[in-house]
């Protein structure tokens, strides 16, 4: 029995032994593999506000700005278009758009991506993204529809350059042809990286030239800027530009569209963080003074210039700095803003009045003015304000996980960025405007223009008195 006893308690020694080193073992393993980074709460509510904040700038928000702009008898075909975009742009974004622009595309990675998430396939409520914090992340669908309005509201940015004669059906099909020929390879290209995690992966063009955009100054502005220029160019002058009184019909109207565009630009700018930090906060300072101090600089400008200051001038002021602060939100200084502010208020004066003269083109609502001068100076601005020397934040370098030291040749990467803009967006407007005027052709006739857009096209009048 002794025997036996003895045995038993060898057997319970080597047991719970066993049982030690397999808990050890597992525990091991645990620490091995940590378990996968969850979204925060936080971030996705901060997430899902911006991307509210940011429909609310397209509808009512540009909608109503460019309505006020135009004539009464075009009132409706503005708001029309604008909505009509918005509808189409977020079904294309997630059949195909989001898989070509946010997806790798192999040997065509550098400017355009695959089909690996063609109808949003693999993209369900447990996915997830990183954002520019290693180990942090969103859910993926969250980032699909915050995508998704930049899409829309660079697209509509447009109708400003040809409205009042624009026919709507070849308005749908250029927007289904650029979206799909210009703004997707820009967003590739300027956007696409492997994230903090894969930071040396294959990456989009401009991305991998360092340019910085950290909302859409290039993928947004001066993309939408250059369509809109080349298209006001290709379409023609509306019916009696230059002799004809063409004043906006509504600065009421104007004025709320624009205050609505500078209150849904937080989530444009700050949103673009991707994460409720102080990069978010900074953001959000940064698109208040811009803002506000070039609305100021237009506004004097024009006193100065023309007498009297006019609500109309402050109020495109304002838009003109939410454009050039939109690249640089995330990277430059308070200080630094206000001064970007200050010289793109007056720069853009000068572009939708001496330059548009000088070049002579009919530009309806200004959209090359505003949103390409001041595109191309937020773009070029930024690699100068990011430098810690002038308040900015510095350029991160996930090799080191530190703030690289500032170099002068960050000014020449934004230059890459600015170009390649201006030359894919025009070229490709360009070809797709030719192909349209000789099939469907590209406006209507002289007598329907002079009867207006809203009747002849749409057979409503915005007013009935």
């Amino acid at each position: 029995m002794n025997f036996k006893l003895a045995l038993m308690l060898v057997g319970a020694v080597f047991g719970l032994s066993g049982l030690a080193l397999a808990q050890e073992a597992s525990t091991a393993v645990a620490e091995a593999a940590p378990a996968a980074p969850t979204p925060d709460k936080g971030d996705t509510v901060w997430m899902m506000i911006s991307t509210i904040l940011v429909i609310m700038m397209v509808i009512p928000g540009l909608a109503l700005f460019y309505g006020g702009l135009v004539r009464a008898k075009n009132m409706l075909s503005v708001l029309a278009q604008v909505f009509s975009i918005f509808c189409l742009i977020a079904l294309l974004w997630v059949m195909y758009g989001y898989s070509l622009a946010f997806t790798d595309g192999g040997s065509l990675n550098s400017f355009i991506g695959g089909f690996d998430k063609l109808f949003l396939t693999g993209v369900d409520p447990s996915v997830t993204v990183e954002t520019f914090s290693k180990g942090v992340v969103i859910h993926e669908m969250v980032f699909v529809i915050f995508q998704l309005t930049f899409a829309a509201i660079t697209v509509s940015l447009i109708v400003g350059g040809f409205a009042e004669r624009i026919k709507f059906s070849a308005l749908l099909l250029f927007c289904i042809l650029w979206f799909t020929f210009s703004y997707l390879p820009m967003a590739h290209m300027v956007w696409f990286w492997g994230g903090p995690s894969a930071y040396d992966a294959p990456a989009g063009f401009l991305f991998a030239k360092g340019a910085l955009d950290f909302a859409g100054g290039t993928v947004v502005h001066i993309n939408a800027a250059m369509a809109a220029l080349v298209g006001a160019i290709v379409v023609g002058k509306r019916v009696g530009y230059g002799r004809d009184s063409m004043a906006p019909h509504n600065l009421v109207m104007t004025m709320i569209g624009a205050s609505l565009l500078w209150v849904g630009w937080f989530g444009f700018n700050a949103g673009s963080n991707l994460e409720a930090t102080g990069t978010a906060v900074l953001a959000m300072l940064n698109t208040i003074v811009a803002t506000a101090a070039a609305g100021l600089s237009w506004m004097m400008a024009e006193w100065l210039l023309r007498g009297k200051p006019s609500l109309l001038g402050v109020v495109s002021g304002a838009v003109s700095g939410l454009v050039a602060i939109t690249p640089a939100a995330g990277f430059a200084g308070p200080m630094g803003a206000i001064v970007l502010g200050l010289v793109t208020g007056a720069a853009c004066l000068w572009g939708v009045t001496g330059l548009k003269h000088m070049l002579g083109y009919d530009d309806s609502l200004d959209v090359f003015g505003v949103h390409g001068i001041g595109g191309i100076l937020g773009a070029i601005g930024t690699g100068i304000l990011v430098n810690p020397a002038l308040g900015g934040s510095g350029v991160f370098d996930y090799s080191t996980g530190t703030v690289a030291a500032y170099n002068s040749a960050q000014i020449l990467s934004q230059l890459w960025g600015v170009g390649v803009a201006i030359l894919w967006s025009g070229v490709v407007s360009f070809v797709i405007l030719m192909l349209l005027k000789y099939t469907i052709g590209l406006r209507v006739s002289q007598d329907e223009e002079r009867q207006g857009l809203d009747t002849v096209t749409h057979g409503e009048r915005a007013y009935t008195m």
